[in-house]
Protein backbone atom coordinates (compact mmCIF):
# COMPACT_ATOMS: atom_id res chain seq x y z
CA UNK A 1 0.00 0.00 0.00
CA UNK A 2 1.31 3.61 -1.21
CA UNK A 3 -0.18 5.51 2.34
CA UNK A 4 0.99 2.34 4.05
CA UNK A 5 3.15 4.71 7.06
CA UNK A 6 0.34 6.35 7.97
CA UNK A 7 -1.75 3.53 8.61
CA UNK A 8 1.10 2.50 10.93
CA UNK A 9 1.11 6.25 12.09
CA UNK A 10 -2.59 5.83 13.22
CA UNK A 11 -2.05 2.27 15.32
CA UNK A 12 1.25 3.63 17.02
CA UNK A 13 -0.68 7.31 17.93
CA UNK A 14 -3.71 4.49 19.18
CA UNK A 15 -1.45 3.46 21.81
CA UNK A 16 -1.11 6.83 23.62
CA UNK A 17 -3.35 8.84 25.70
CA UNK A 18 -7.06 7.94 24.80
CA UNK A 19 -6.00 6.43 21.66
CA UNK A 20 -6.51 7.29 17.66
CA UNK A 21 -9.02 4.59 16.60
CA UNK A 22 -9.68 4.00 13.19
CA UNK A 23 -13.18 5.46 11.62
CA UNK A 24 -15.15 4.64 8.81
CA UNK A 25 -14.71 7.71 6.70
CA UNK A 26 -10.46 7.15 7.12
CA UNK A 27 -10.69 11.15 8.01
CA UNK A 28 -8.04 10.40 11.02
CA UNK A 29 -5.60 9.19 7.82
CA UNK A 30 -6.30 12.58 5.74
CA UNK A 31 -5.40 14.25 9.01
CA UNK A 32 -1.99 12.52 9.49
CA UNK A 33 -1.61 13.30 5.81
CA UNK A 34 -2.13 17.16 6.35
CA UNK A 35 0.44 16.99 9.40
CA UNK A 36 3.17 14.91 8.43
CA UNK A 37 5.43 13.83 5.24
CA UNK A 38 6.14 10.53 4.86
CA UNK A 39 9.23 10.87 5.99
CA UNK A 40 8.56 12.70 9.50
CA UNK A 41 5.40 9.58 9.64
CA UNK A 42 8.58 7.34 9.50
CA UNK A 43 10.59 9.10 11.73
CA UNK A 44 8.01 9.38 14.27
CA UNK A 45 7.37 5.32 14.44
CA UNK A 46 10.63 4.89 15.64
CA UNK A 47 10.12 7.50 18.58
CA UNK A 48 9.22 6.19 21.92
CA UNK A 49 7.27 8.70 24.87
CA UNK A 50 11.27 8.35 26.28
CA UNK A 51 13.25 11.79 25.48
CA UNK A 52 16.16 11.60 23.71
CA UNK A 53 19.01 13.17 22.01
CA UNK A 54 19.25 13.72 18.12
CA UNK A 55 22.54 11.62 18.25
CA UNK A 56 20.94 8.61 20.33
CA UNK A 57 18.44 8.18 17.57
CA UNK A 58 20.75 8.47 14.89
CA UNK A 59 23.18 5.84 16.31
CA UNK A 60 19.83 3.68 16.79
CA UNK A 61 18.99 4.08 13.35
CA UNK A 62 22.09 4.43 11.83
CA UNK A 63 21.41 7.67 10.04
CA UNK A 64 23.59 10.59 9.52
CA UNK A 65 23.26 12.67 12.73
CA UNK A 66 22.95 15.84 11.10
CA UNK A 67 19.46 14.65 8.91
CA UNK A 68 18.12 13.82 12.26
CA UNK A 69 18.41 16.23 14.22
CA UNK A 70 17.08 18.39 11.39
CA UNK A 71 14.13 16.27 10.89
CA UNK A 72 12.97 16.38 14.80
CA UNK A 73 13.47 20.03 14.99
CA UNK A 74 11.57 20.53 11.94
CA UNK A 75 8.85 18.40 13.71
CA UNK A 76 9.22 19.90 17.05
CA UNK A 77 8.28 23.69 15.55
CA UNK A 78 5.75 21.79 13.60
CA UNK A 79 4.30 20.24 16.49
CA UNK A 80 4.12 16.74 16.08
CA UNK A 81 7.03 15.37 18.86
CA UNK A 82 8.03 17.20 22.44
CA UNK A 83 11.18 19.07 22.97
CA UNK A 84 12.95 19.65 26.21
CA UNK A 85 15.90 21.48 26.41
CA UNK A 86 18.01 21.22 29.50
CA UNK A 87 21.55 23.18 29.45
CA UNK A 88 22.93 22.80 26.26
CA UNK A 89 21.00 19.59 25.73
CA UNK A 90 18.06 19.37 23.64
CA UNK A 91 16.02 16.02 23.85
CA UNK A 92 12.50 14.80 21.78
CA UNK A 93 9.78 11.94 22.20
CA UNK A 94 6.63 11.03 19.95
CA UNK A 95 3.81 11.91 21.94
CA UNK A 96 0.18 11.41 21.91
CA UNK A 97 -2.24 12.66 19.45
CA UNK A 98 -4.60 13.94 22.53
CA UNK A 99 -3.31 15.93 25.20
CA UNK A 100 0.13 16.59 22.34
CA UNK A 101 -0.62 17.12 18.63
CA UNK A 102 -4.12 18.44 18.72
CA UNK A 103 -3.06 20.93 21.10
CA UNK A 104 -0.02 21.54 19.45
CA UNK A 105 -1.76 22.63 16.16
CA UNK A 106 -2.36 26.02 17.78
CA UNK A 107 -0.81 28.45 15.74
CA UNK A 108 -0.92 26.18 12.70
CA UNK A 109 -4.99 25.06 12.86
CA UNK A 110 -6.52 26.63 9.36
CA UNK A 111 -10.11 26.18 8.70
CA UNK A 112 -9.29 22.93 6.21
CA UNK A 113 -7.39 21.13 9.38
CA UNK A 114 -10.73 22.26 11.60
CA UNK A 115 -12.69 21.20 9.45
CA UNK A 116 -11.05 17.76 9.50
CA UNK A 117 -10.47 17.71 13.40
CA UNK A 118 -14.26 18.26 13.99
CA UNK A 119 -14.72 15.70 12.19
CA UNK A 120 -12.99 13.13 13.88
CA UNK A 121 -14.20 14.22 16.54
CA UNK A 122 -17.37 13.40 15.83
CA UNK A 123 -16.09 9.80 14.37
CA UNK A 124 -13.50 8.56 16.59
CA UNK A 125 -12.30 10.97 19.33
CA UNK A 126 -13.19 9.79 22.99
CA UNK A 127 -14.04 6.13 21.92
CA UNK A 128 -12.39 4.40 24.75
CA UNK A 129 -12.54 7.06 27.42
CA UNK A 130 -12.00 4.59 30.46
CA UNK A 131 -13.93 4.66 33.92
CA UNK A 132 -10.45 3.63 35.67
CA UNK A 133 -8.03 7.15 34.31
CA UNK A 134 -8.49 9.64 32.14
CA UNK A 135 -6.54 12.06 30.52
CA UNK A 136 -7.58 15.12 32.52
CA UNK A 137 -9.48 15.42 35.49
CA UNK A 138 -12.27 18.14 37.13
CA UNK A 139 -11.62 19.92 39.91
CA UNK A 140 -13.36 22.39 41.65
CA UNK A 141 -13.49 26.29 41.17
CA UNK A 142 -12.58 28.10 44.31
CA UNK A 143 -14.99 29.64 45.35
CA UNK A 144 -16.95 26.36 45.62
CA UNK A 145 -14.58 25.05 48.12
CA UNK A 146 -16.19 25.47 51.90
CA UNK A 147 -13.36 26.44 54.30
CA UNK A 148 -14.51 23.43 56.64
CA UNK A 149 -13.49 20.87 54.04
CA UNK A 150 -9.92 19.18 53.90
CA UNK A 151 -8.88 20.03 49.87
CA UNK A 152 -5.52 18.22 48.67
CA UNK A 153 -3.21 20.66 46.68
CA UNK A 154 -4.02 18.59 43.43
CA UNK A 155 -7.34 19.60 44.02
CA UNK A 156 -7.15 23.25 44.27
CA UNK A 157 -6.53 25.10 41.17
CA UNK A 158 -4.84 27.63 42.84
CA UNK A 159 -2.86 26.04 44.79
CA UNK A 160 -1.69 24.12 41.57
CA UNK A 161 -0.65 27.47 40.27
CA UNK A 162 1.39 28.66 43.41
CA UNK A 163 3.41 25.43 42.90
CA UNK A 164 4.75 26.35 39.81
CA UNK A 165 8.17 27.66 38.83
CA UNK A 166 7.29 28.89 35.06
CA UNK A 167 3.36 29.62 33.66
CA UNK A 168 2.73 30.43 30.79
CA UNK A 169 -1.24 31.09 29.26
CA UNK A 170 -2.11 30.10 25.78
CA UNK A 171 -5.14 30.18 23.65
CA UNK A 172 -7.43 27.67 24.24
CA UNK A 173 -7.02 25.10 21.16
CA UNK A 174 -10.63 23.66 21.40
CA UNK A 175 -12.45 27.14 20.96
CA UNK A 176 -9.66 28.17 18.12
CA UNK A 177 -10.68 25.56 16.07
CA UNK A 178 -14.59 25.27 16.50
CA UNK A 179 -14.25 29.44 15.51
CA UNK A 180 -12.59 28.49 12.49
CA UNK A 181 -15.57 26.20 11.03
CA UNK A 182 -17.84 28.67 12.46
CA UNK A 183 -19.10 27.47 15.72
CA UNK A 184 -17.45 29.01 17.87
CA UNK A 185 -18.83 30.36 21.76
CA UNK A 186 -18.78 33.36 23.25
CA UNK A 187 -16.08 32.40 26.07
CA UNK A 188 -12.72 33.60 26.75
CA UNK A 189 -9.60 32.52 24.61
CA UNK A 190 -6.79 32.62 26.72
CA UNK A 191 -7.39 30.56 29.40
CA UNK A 192 -5.00 27.25 29.22
CA UNK A 193 -2.00 26.73 31.67
CA UNK A 194 0.98 25.80 30.73
CA UNK A 195 3.48 24.33 33.22
CA UNK A 196 7.44 24.05 33.49
CA UNK A 197 8.85 22.35 30.00
CA UNK A 198 5.41 22.04 28.61
CA UNK A 199 5.50 26.09 29.04
CA UNK A 200 9.04 26.39 27.58
CA UNK A 201 8.06 24.51 24.50
CA UNK A 202 4.89 26.57 24.43
CA UNK A 203 6.90 29.89 24.76
CA UNK A 204 9.78 28.64 22.26
CA UNK A 205 7.34 28.23 19.88
CA UNK A 206 5.78 31.35 20.47
CA UNK A 207 2.39 29.90 21.38
CA UNK A 208 1.80 31.15 24.66
CA UNK A 209 3.18 34.02 26.58
CA UNK A 210 4.57 34.02 30.14
CA UNK A 211 2.84 35.31 32.77
CA UNK A 212 3.31 35.63 36.99
CA UNK A 213 1.39 33.51 39.65
CA UNK A 214 -1.25 36.85 40.01
CA UNK A 215 -1.84 37.00 36.38
CA UNK A 216 -2.72 33.52 36.64
CA UNK A 217 -5.27 33.71 39.44
CA UNK A 218 -6.47 36.77 38.13
CA UNK A 219 -7.24 35.04 34.73
CA UNK A 220 -8.50 31.68 36.97
CA UNK A 221 -10.86 34.11 38.37
CA UNK A 222 -11.99 35.27 35.24
CA UNK A 223 -12.85 31.72 33.96
CA UNK A 224 -14.78 31.47 37.12
CA UNK A 225 -17.00 34.17 36.10
CA UNK A 226 -17.73 32.78 32.66
CA UNK A 227 -18.80 29.11 33.65
CA UNK A 228 -15.32 27.48 32.65
CA UNK A 229 -14.54 23.76 34.04
CA UNK A 230 -11.23 23.87 35.55
CA UNK A 231 -9.37 20.67 34.08
CA UNK A 232 -5.41 20.06 34.75
CA UNK A 233 -3.99 16.94 33.39
CA UNK A 234 -4.49 13.86 35.65
CA UNK A 235 -1.70 14.05 37.87
CA UNK A 236 -0.63 15.68 40.76
CA UNK A 237 2.14 17.69 39.30
CA UNK A 238 0.39 18.71 35.93
CA UNK A 239 2.35 19.61 32.96
CA UNK A 240 -1.00 22.29 31.84
CA UNK A 241 -4.43 23.08 33.11
CA UNK A 242 -7.80 24.17 30.76
CA UNK A 243 -10.55 26.12 31.49
CA UNK A 244 -13.18 24.00 29.38
CA UNK A 245 -16.27 24.96 27.79
CA UNK A 246 -18.88 22.37 26.97
CA UNK A 247 -19.56 23.91 23.57
CA UNK A 248 -16.38 23.14 22.35
CA UNK A 249 -14.21 21.00 24.46
CA UNK A 250 -13.29 17.93 23.12
CA UNK A 251 -12.81 16.03 26.58
CA UNK A 252 -16.21 17.65 27.69
CA UNK A 253 -17.91 16.98 24.43
CA UNK A 254 -17.02 13.10 24.68
CA UNK A 255 -18.36 13.17 28.36
CA UNK A 256 -21.55 14.80 27.56
CA UNK A 257 -22.76 12.01 25.01
CA UNK A 258 -22.04 9.11 28.26
CA UNK A 259 -25.42 8.32 30.01
CA UNK A 260 -23.54 8.91 33.37
CA UNK A 261 -20.59 11.43 33.00
CA UNK A 262 -19.20 11.01 36.49
CA UNK A 263 -18.27 7.56 35.63
CA UNK A 264 -15.51 9.07 33.54
CA UNK A 265 -14.59 11.17 35.62
CA UNK A 266 -11.91 11.57 38.68
CA UNK A 267 -13.12 14.29 40.46
CA UNK A 268 -13.90 14.01 44.44
CA UNK A 269 -16.70 16.35 44.52
CA UNK A 270 -20.63 16.02 43.95
CA UNK A 271 -23.14 18.99 44.26
CA UNK A 272 -26.38 18.97 46.79
CA UNK A 273 -28.88 21.18 46.24
CA UNK A 274 -30.86 22.75 49.52
CA UNK A 275 -34.53 22.52 48.34
CA UNK A 276 -35.58 24.85 50.91
CA UNK A 277 -33.10 27.46 50.35
CA UNK A 278 -33.92 27.08 46.15
CA UNK A 279 -35.43 29.81 44.84
CA UNK A 280 -35.75 27.95 41.14
CA UNK A 281 -33.82 31.16 39.26
CA UNK A 282 -32.17 28.31 36.82
CA UNK A 283 -28.89 30.24 36.91
CA UNK A 284 -27.44 26.85 37.99
CA UNK A 285 -28.92 25.21 34.83
CA UNK A 286 -26.72 28.00 32.70
CA UNK A 287 -23.54 27.33 34.30
CA UNK A 288 -23.90 23.63 34.47
CA UNK A 289 -21.49 22.41 31.35
CA UNK A 290 -23.00 18.56 31.64
CA UNK A 291 -26.76 19.05 31.38
CA UNK A 292 -26.84 17.41 35.08
CA UNK A 293 -29.66 19.77 36.27
CA UNK A 294 -33.18 20.17 36.39
CA UNK A 295 -36.21 22.15 37.81
CA UNK A 296 -38.84 20.79 38.73
CA UNK A 297 -42.82 22.12 38.05
CA UNK A 298 -42.33 23.28 41.99
CA UNK A 299 -39.08 25.61 41.09
CA UNK A 300 -36.86 23.64 43.06
CA UNK A 301 -33.16 22.23 41.01
CA UNK A 302 -32.33 18.73 41.33
CA UNK A 303 -28.92 17.31 40.05
CA UNK A 304 -28.73 14.07 38.40
CA UNK A 305 -25.15 12.62 40.39
CA UNK A 306 -24.52 10.06 37.52
CA UNK A 307 -24.06 13.06 35.11
CA UNK A 308 -22.58 15.40 38.08
CA UNK A 309 -18.38 16.26 37.33
CA UNK A 310 -18.15 17.86 40.62
CA UNK A 311 -16.76 21.10 38.62
CA UNK A 312 -18.27 23.74 41.42
CA UNK A 313 -19.73 25.69 38.67
CA UNK A 314 -23.57 25.68 40.07
CA UNK A 315 -22.53 26.38 43.41
CA UNK A 316 -20.24 29.89 42.94
CA UNK A 317 -23.07 30.90 40.58
CA UNK A 318 -25.97 30.19 43.11
CA UNK A 319 -27.46 33.90 44.28
CA UNK A 320 -29.51 32.06 46.88
CA UNK A 321 -26.01 29.98 48.04
CA UNK A 322 -28.59 26.78 47.72
CA UNK A 323 -25.90 24.53 46.44
CA UNK A 324 -22.77 22.79 47.92
CA UNK A 325 -20.34 20.84 46.80
CA UNK A 326 -19.21 17.40 48.90
CA UNK A 327 -16.27 15.37 49.06
CA UNK A 328 -16.95 11.83 47.78
CA UNK A 329 -16.93 8.88 50.49
CA UNK A 330 -13.06 8.57 51.42
CA UNK A 331 -13.53 4.74 49.40
CA UNK A 332 -14.49 6.84 46.49
CA UNK A 333 -11.46 9.54 46.93
CA UNK A 334 -9.43 9.17 43.78
CA UNK A 335 -5.73 10.21 44.33
CA UNK A 336 -4.08 10.98 41.33
CA UNK A 337 -0.95 9.20 39.91
CA UNK A 338 2.02 11.73 41.18
CA UNK A 339 3.32 12.41 36.87
CA UNK A 340 1.89 12.64 33.80
CA UNK A 341 4.62 9.87 32.48
CA UNK A 342 2.71 7.75 35.10
CA UNK A 343 -0.83 8.73 34.22
CA UNK A 344 0.06 7.61 30.73
CA UNK A 345 1.55 4.29 31.57
CA UNK A 346 -1.30 3.32 33.45
CA UNK A 347 -3.67 4.53 30.76
CA UNK A 348 -2.35 2.44 28.43
CA UNK A 349 -2.54 -0.31 30.74
CA UNK A 350 -6.02 -0.09 31.16
CA UNK A 351 -6.36 -0.33 27.49
CA UNK A 352 -4.45 -3.00 26.69
CA UNK A 353 -1.34 -1.10 24.49
CA UNK A 354 2.00 -0.89 24.72
CA UNK A 355 3.87 2.68 24.78
CA UNK A 356 7.16 1.15 23.17
CA UNK A 357 6.64 0.80 19.31
CA UNK A 358 7.80 -2.46 17.75
CA UNK A 359 10.23 -0.67 15.58
CA UNK A 360 11.69 0.60 18.87
CA UNK A 361 11.67 -2.59 20.12
CA UNK A 362 13.60 -4.29 17.35
CA UNK A 363 16.31 -1.71 17.27
CA UNK A 364 17.26 -1.79 20.75
CA UNK A 365 16.71 -5.45 21.56
CA UNK A 366 20.82 -5.89 21.59
CA UNK A 367 21.20 -2.79 24.51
Amino acid sequence: MKDAVFYRLRDQLDQYSIGFPETDSGVEIDILKRLFTKEEAEMFLHLSMLLETPDQIAERLKMDKEKVSTMLERMADKGLVFRKRKGGTVKYGAIPFVVGIYEFQLKDMTPELAGMMEKYMEEGFGKEVSKEIVPMRTIPVHKAIEVKWNIAPYDSAREILKSQRLIAVTKCICRVQKGLIGEGCNKPLEVCFMFGSHAEYYLERAMAREITIDEALNILDKCEEEALVVQPFNAQNPGGMCNCCGDCCGILRSLKRFPKPALHTSSNFYAVVDTAECTGCETCLERCQMEAITVSEDGVAGINIDRCIGCGLCVSGCPAGAIELHPKPDKEHYEPPKTGRETIMKMAHIRGKSLIPLAYLKENKKT
